[in-house]
């Protein structure tokens, strides 16, 4: 008879339990880390909402066409990034415009739509035709103050009693006829504009909230600067939207927002792809009863300018180059008399056109090259380029230091045909861009302002 074997002690019956316990723990640990790593071998990684980046929060399901994919590849510096950003502004972005202000003299309305201050007056007018718009200030984003230097500057304004609207009080000029003349000086201006922004911080709580630094104001060419730059307050603290942006005139590029200058309407139709093996356009006339003829020649010019000799730079330019052969150098303007638009046919004609800085370093001259499909070369120092943190100017023009007058001929004559081709064609890409509409439509030189503002609506608030 066999004895019986001895019975495992509890303690050792546990020891057992707990190490089998383990090894099947391991061995389904190391089970499911094997078919984890080989699923992400064949699967994107996936992020969730709270981990993906602000700047690319649109929708997920959102959708981009062929074309548009195709026109967002090669002008924009973050092309996927700059396409997210921009739905997600045209769903959330809201302006609040104060309405303080009497329409018939410096506020909420723009003088007109015309001449080398269009900008200023298109984005008056579109602000308010523009989705972006609410009247309720707590679900705004940014406060735009409504005061237009342009019409400080513009014809005069004859009234029985000028009244200068600040605060819900009124600051009342009185005579039997008050005669605000385009002679306004720069001081006066200065005090008008003083007195505005003094009534909105005392009336309303939401410039305190920032220091004004969720505020903007849309002003162009040189008045507007002048007439702010003696408002220190204003100046430094919001946001200024401007046609001038040169860095000796007090232009923050990461708070301000440089606009193009818009010479409206255009005289001539858009110029552009109409490029063969040599640089072919379409050439634009027109006949006494104001029909057009299209007439095909050759960009034959290599480089174009014509204008006031206003700044250093110009008068370098023209003393150097006047009397070249391949570059078509005007010691002034050309005048109307030597025939019917024949500036505006120079674009068509010439490959390259400069783009000197004049007394203020922005020029319409830039709008003029990218519309008529001219490669613009910026020859200026210090200059914010307008929608420069979106659009890669080095992909549609040629930027150049003031130094590099001297050798002009030989840089452009440098730049090989096919890099001039690839050139030409992006910048018939941006051309709608530098275009003004009533009403805005995407992507237009409105839009693009708004996006420029979007990016600088993160401010805090007290």
């Amino acid at each position: 008879m066999s004895a019986a074997k001895p019975a495992l002690p509890p303690s050792s019956f546990a020891l057992c339990s707990l190490q089998g316990s383990l090894l099947t723990l391991a061995a389904l640990t190391i089970v499911s880390f094997t078919f984890l790593s080989l699923k992400s071998l064949h699967s994107p990684p996936q992020y969730t909402t709270t981990n993906t980046p602000q700047t690319l929060s649109a929708p997920i399901n959102q959708t981009v066409s062929k074309d548009e994919a195709e026109e967002l590849s090669d002008i924009y510096h973050s092309p996927e990034v700059f396409r997210l950003n921009y739905a997600e502004m045209e769903r959330k972005f809201k302006v609040y415009i104060y309405t303080d202000g009497d329409p018939n003299t410096f506020y909420q309305t723009p003088r007109k739509l015309t001449g080398k201050y269009a900008s200023e007056g298109y984005f008056f007018q579109n602000i308010r035709e523009s989705r972006f718009r609410t009247e309720d200030p707590d679900q705004a984003d940014l406060f735009f103050i409504p005061i237009s230097c342009h019409k400080m500057r513009g014809k005069p304004l004859v009234m029985d009693r000028l009244t200068i609207d600040v605060y819900m009080m009124s600051v009342i000029v009185m005579s039997s006829e008050v005669d605000i003349s385009p002679g306004t000086s720069y001081e006066n201006m200065t005090v008008i504009v003083q007195n505005y922004v003094d009534g909105l911080i005392s009336k309303y709580p939401y410039w305190n909230r920032t220091l004004g630094a969720d505020h903007f104001f849309v002003t162009c060419h040189d008045v507007g600067v002048r007439a702010t730059e003696g408002v220190p307050l204003l100046v430094k603290n919001s946001i200024r939207a401007v046609c001038s942006p040169s860095y000796d005139v007090g232009f923050i590029p990461h708070k301000d927002v440089a606009l193009p200058q818009v010479l409206q309407p255009f005289a001539l139709p858009a110029g552009g792809n109409d490029l063969s093996r040599l640089p072919l356009t379409l050439s634009y006339y027109i006949d006494d009863r104001n029909s057009f003829y299209l007439q095909k020649c050759f960009r034959t010019t290599l480089g174009f300018w014509a204008g006031h000799r206003n700044s250093k730079i110009r008068v370098i330019l023209a003393r150097v180059w006047e009397n070249d052969t391949e570059l078509d150098i005007a010691n002034n303007r050309i005048s109307r008399a030597t025939g019917h638009l024949v500036y505006q046919k120079k674009f068509y004609r010439t490959k390259f056109c400069i783009c000197p800085g004049g007394s203020q370093v922005n020029s319409a001259r830039i709008a003029d090259s990218i519309h008529y499909g001219c490669i613009p070369v910026i020859l200026s120092n210090y200059y914010d380029l307008p929608f420069n943190d979106i659009l890669d100017w080095q992909k549609f023009s040629v930027i150049l230091k003031e130094k590099d007058v001297y050798q002009l001929k030989e840089i452009l004559k440098g730049i090989p045909d096919s890099e001039f081709v690839t050139l030409h064609h992006n910048l018939v890409k941006v051309q709608k861009h530098f275009q003004w509409n009533t009403p805005p439509i995407r992507y237009d030189a409105f839009h693009m302002a708004m996006y420029d503002l979007w990016l600088r609506r993160h401010v805090i608030k007290y």
